[in-house]
């Protein structure tokens, strides 16, 4: 494939002989992922369930589509059908990986659906299928990947979380539970895979796709999803050391996201009226410890 665009001071960032797993990259998001990764150099499954946005129907299409595109240039990749929120589908799409390529060093848990509504509408049918996807969905897949890449003493996994969880939005409860949770998987696994050089991160991505254009609107024409990749090439190599960092992408800007604790006061003799008294301080951000990920050797 075409050698990826770099200024000569710049390291180019390459793949050869790793193999990576991308869920839910028939479209958008998971689409641009894999045809990066592929190009500088990984092995890719390219895993999609092809359903609608609701998470409804299944077709081979979409995976086999990227497929294509990314054989045509050079590449090399396999589609896989199976859905991430069961169990014997996480161990399936990790099953392809091994059996077409014989290991797996990254995996971006991507895949999703949406099925909005205002909490005093929300069904718990709507509740269950979009965590199923989301949360269950990437423990599936994680925990199918888990003991490769201990054995192997490398990986790289990178969790799809987004603004939603971190920091809300109406009418996406589900949504944003789901993506929350992904978050506290993200700092576990970060601790537990430390010691087996494997690192967990996470993106919350701004972008215009299949899923968020009935949202965005005209304000999402600038976002395009091309320009969230990177951050994700970045945190899948080999070179990146972080671990348990989030990071907000779009639009061609990158920020971190973290958790902050505030100084906050010390009474041994708390009560509710003390509270209220210092609730101004306990509140302010003014000094704050960043909390999360192993803790440094």
């Amino acid at each position: 494939m075409p050698s990826p665009q770099r200024s000569s001071s710049e390291p180019l960032l390459t793949f050869d002989n790793q193999v990576a797993i991308v869920t839910g990259a028939g479209r958008g998001l998971g689409r641009c992922h894999a045809l990066e990764l592929a190009r500088r150099g990984a092995r890719v499954v390219v895993n999609d369930l092809g359903s609608a946005v609701d998470g409804s129907g299944n077709s081979m299409s979409a995976a086999q589509a990227v497929v294509d595109e990314i054989t045509a240039a050079g590449g090399t990749a396999i589609a896989n059908g199976d859905s991430v929120s069961t169990e014997a589908g996480g161990a399936a799409i990790v099953a392809a990986a091994k059996d077409a390529y014989g290991q797996v060093d990254i995996l971006v848990n991507n895949a999703g659906i949406l099925r909005d509504a205002a909490f005093k509408n929300m069904t718990a049918d709507q509740v269950d299928a979009v965590i199923a996807v989301h949360l269950t969905g990437a423990f599936n897949v994680t925990r199918a990947v888990w003991p490769i890449m201990r054995e192997q003493n490398y990986g790289r996994i990178i969790q799809t979380t987004s603004g939603t969880g971190l920091f809300g939005n109406f009418g996406q409860t589900n949504y944003g539970a789901a993506k929350m949770g992904l978050v506290g998987m993200m700092h576990v696994l970060a601790i537990e895979g430390a010691r087996n050089g494997i690192t967990v991160n996470a993106i919350a991505p701004i972008a215009r796709t299949r899923m968020t254009e009935d949202i965005m609107g005209e304000a999402g024409m600038a976002m395009d999803p091309e320009l969230v990749t990177p951050v994700v090439v970045y945190l899948a190599h080999r070179d990146c050391d972080r671990t348990a960092h989030m990071y907000s992408v779009g639009a061609g800007k990158v920020s971190r996201v973290f958790i902050g604790v505030t100084e906050g006061v010390q009474n041994d003799a708390l009560t509710a009226e003390s509270v209220a008294a210092a609730i101004d301080q306990i509140d302010d951000p003014a000094n704050f410890t960043i909390r999360g990920g192993p803790t440094p050797a």
